[in-house]
Parts: structure tokens; C-alpha cells; sequence
């Protein structure tokens, strides 16, 4: 059965004023000065006649925990006249966007909620939602995929594990003018660093601009991957601006390019959505003394390595983000840290043959790449950072090389593995649900 899709699309800029503190680095001093580029909320309802279908907000931020995550999903499902259970809240990951959306992620972190900060923003989200059924109209969609090297990698070695492709929802009115874009890729967006303190977007953002100039002016809402352990580290020739538009340039006209290619696959509704639910045991944390010791070491061999190289060179990156992560593990075990067991929403949105497998994790891109694969689905996209924020899944290599993940995270090393198995059944019971 086929059904002719609607789509209703908005941007909306939900950009605070200065003097607030940014999220998303330990070592950042200082509060936001100003703004560089807007940071954003796309939204994207793509639905038919008779369903529903699905909604999602697409944010410029960090992360957007179980607060966040249910006061937008409930103003913008009561503002469209929709179920909230159709309503996917995302965010990219920059880490020049502010921390006091979602104050505190992580039991060794600080931070703190801004009440004023979360309200504003999610009056303009709702603004936006109100908007939408009045611009619902028809549209044609197509799927594209392509890939990249030129934009992120492995962050521990450049032939490390990385998925370097993209997928792309173009869609398009009836006469043939570009509407909207939903697209997805895999890396963190921290080409700017803790010396930053203007809000921006970082490559996403980037992205979405070049794509306006050399498309049409879309609506471009942006997807973020299994970026657990993928960046512009290896890549990226600098941390400023400019950078940022050199690396979002990429990724804008690979897509570009994509569009223009004559391989597209032509999709039709409905718009289907299945939420699940997986219960994941919080990982046992070291004593005291022994996560010391760890941070002891730790910080010996990133000084040892600051000493022979320049601060911005990776083998001190990796060093330094080794200390940080076990100088949390270390506020982990003298602090309060969670117990029992995790609720981790999963949901699966499919058009046609396209899938969007949606978590609240970083996923390691070697459990997004095992999930790719043995998905029933024709193409199936693999999405991070949606609808919570639990943090770092590593891989068991992660776990096994100490890296910064394996130490912050709140889960142990068979986690990522019970994750892609509980995908896997949940994508191949839709896959067989009827239309």
C-alpha cells in the first residue's frame, strides 16, 4: 500500500545571549561572549493523510536528557495534535552550544539546569510546531547515500573503525523545488575547542549553510551517527572558523553531489514508528584508591607527551582525554553514581526500505556498523543522541585500550554488544509488522 507523503518543515534560531556558560569540555574557562553562528531547531513532520507518522526536532546542542527530551516532546506534540510517542528530540553534539539546557550529563561532571535558558528555548521550539500545519503539503521523497573521509575518522587511529557514509532524505513539492533535507553523519562536531566561547554550530551548521547555497534554501535538518569514538582529529588542519567552514564545505558538497547523481531511490509512505525499551545494569566503578591511581598515571603520560609535542597534536589529545576520563571516574567513586538498571528508549522510524535506528548513546562506530549490517532493511541509518542522553557505549576494544570512553562510561563492557542485539530484534520485528 502507498500513500502520498505531507511534509511540514521549519528552521527556527534558538540562540541565547551572551554570558552563559558553554557545554561540552572540561577544560573551558569562561562563559559565552557572543555568537558566532546561530545555533538552530529543525523540524521535520513527515506524515500521510490518514497516519500521523513521525516529527522530529533536530537541535543545535550537547546532548538533551529525560528533562529536556519530555518538555519538548509534549509542547510540540500538543502544539501539532499528535501523539508524543511520534516525536523524536536529536541533538548534534556541538560543543559550542550551552550547557544549561541539560546541566549535568554525567555523575563526574559539573553543571548545572537553567530553568530560564530551557523555557525560552522550548517557547520557540513550540512557536515553530505551531507553524507546521499550516504549511503541510505534498511532497515527493527520494534516498541518496553516499560517503566521506574528508569530514571525520576514528579518533584513535586513522585506520581505525569509522563509517564514512551519509544518507540523505531529499524532498522535494510537486513542482519540483527542494523543500526539505534530513541527513546523517558520524563524528563529533569539535573542531572548535575549549578555547572557544562563542555559540556555534561547528560543522554542522557549516553544512547546513553550504547546502542553502547550493541547493535552494531547504530545510535541512541534521542527524548525528554513532560518533562515540569518531572526529576531525586526524582531519582537520586547524580549530577555528574557518576550519569549520572548510570541513562543513565537505560534507555539503559531497551531498551535493549526491543529489545530482541519476542513482536515487523514490520512497512512499507511510511513515512508520516502533519504540522499545532495554534495561542495561549500570557498570561497577572502581574504588577510590585504585581510580587514583588510574588519574595518577593518567596525567604522567599526558604531560610526558605534552613535553615532545605540540598541545593540539593527537597523541596529546588522546592523553589528555585519557586524564579527563579518569579524573571522572575518580568523581564517579567518591560521589553518588547510579545503580540498578538504565532505561534506554530505542525507536525505529522507517519509510519504504529506509530505516532510522535511534538511541540516547554514543555508540562506538563498530556497534553502529554491526547494526547496519545485519538490519533487514535496504538502508538503515544509525542514529545517536535522540530522546535522552546516556552517555558513551564503547566497544570491547574501547574497554580493553583504556581509552577516555571506556572510563567515563556508565555501563560495562558487554553493554554494547546486548545494545546491537536488542536493535537487530527490534528492526527485524518492524520489518515484519504489516503496513
Amino acid at each position: 500500500m502507498t500513500a502520498a507523503l505531507l511534509l511540514a518543515a521549519q528552521d527556527v534560531r534558538i540562540t541565547p545571549g551572551p554570558g552563559h556558560p558553554l557545554g561540552g569540555y572540561l577544560a573551558r574557562d569562561g562563559v559565552a561572549t557572543g555568537t558566532h553562528d546561530d545555533l538552530e531547531a529543525s523540524l521535520i513532520w513527515l506524515s500521510t493523510e490518514d497516519d500521523p507518522g513521525v516529527l522530529w526536532v533536530a537541535l543545535d546542542a550537547l546532548a538533551v536528557d529525560a528533562g529536556l527530551t519530555r518538555t519538548l516532546t509534549d509542547a510540540v506534540a500538543a502544539a501539532v495534535g499528535i501523539d508524543p510517542a511520534r516525536v523524536l528530540v536529536c541533538a548534534s553534539h556541538t560543543h559550542s552550544g550551552p550547557e544549561g539546557w541539560t546541566g549535568p550529563l554525567h555523575p563526574g561532571l559539573p553543571g548545572r539546569r537553567d530553568a530560564g535558558l530551557v523555557g525560552r528555548m522550548a517557547e520557540t521550539v513550540t512557536g515553530a510546531a505551531l507553524r507546521l500545519r499550516a504549511c503541510r503539503g505534498r511532497v515527493r521523497a527520494s534516498w541518496h547515500a553516499g560517503a566521506t573521509e574528508a569530514v571525520g575518522g576514528n579518533r584513535y587511529r586513522p585506520d581505525g573503525p569509522h563509517d564514512t557514509s551519509f544518507g540523505v532524505l531529499e524532498l522535494r513539492r510537486d513542482d519540483g523545488t527542494p523543500a526539505a533535507l534530513l541527513f546523517d553523519y558520524a563524528s563529533h562536531p569539535t573542531v572548535l575547542g575549549p578555547d572557544n566561547l562563542t555559540w556555534s554550530a561547528d560543522w554542522p551548521g557549516a553544512t547546513r549553510r553550504e547546502l542553502a547555497a547550493l541547493i535552494g534554501q531547504p530545510v535541512a535538518a541534521f542527524l548525528q551517527g554513532a560518533a562515540g569514538d569518531a572526529s576531525s582529529r586526524f582531519v582537520r588542519r586547524g580549530r577555528d572558523h574557518a576550519e569549520v567552514r572548510t570541513l562543513g564545505g565537505h560534507l555539503a558538497t559531497s551531498i551535493a553531489r549526491t543529489l545530482a547523481a541519476a542513482s536515487a531511490t523514490a520512497e512512499t509512505g507511510p511513515v512508520r514508528v516502533s519504540r522499545s525499551a532495554l534495561f542495561l545494569p549500570y557498570r561497577e566503578v572502581p574504588s577510590l584508591e585504585d581510580s587514583l591511581e588510574l588519574r595518577q598515571s593518567a596525567e604522567r603520560e599526558w604531560q610526558s607527551e605534552l613535553a615532545h609535542h605540540g598541545e593540539d597534536h593527537p597523541a596529546v589529545r588522546i592523553a589528555q582525554t585519557r586524564y579527563e576520563g579518569c579524573a571522572m571516574l575518580a568523581a564517579m567513586a567518591a560521589t553518588d553514581r547510579p545503580t540498578g538498571c538504565a532505561e534506554v528508549p530505542v525507536s525505529v522510524v522507517t519509510l519504504g526500505e529506509i530505516a532510522w535506528l535511534h538511541t540516547p548513546f554514543e555508540l562506538f562506530a563498530s556497534l553502529g556498523l554491526r547494526i547496519r549490517r545485519g538490519s533487514p532493511f535496504r538502508h538503515t541509518r544509525v542514529i545517536g543522541y535522540t530522546d535522552g542522553y546516556l552517555g558513551y557505549l564503547p566497544d570491547a576494544e574501547g574497554h580493553r585500550g583504556g581509552v577516555y570512553e571506556s572510563y567515563v562510561t556508565l555501563f560495562g563492557p558487554d553493554a554494547g554488544d546486548v545494545l546491537v542485539e536488542h536493535c537487530l530484534r527490534l528492526l527485524k520485528t518492524h520489518h515484519g509488522r504489516p503496513t
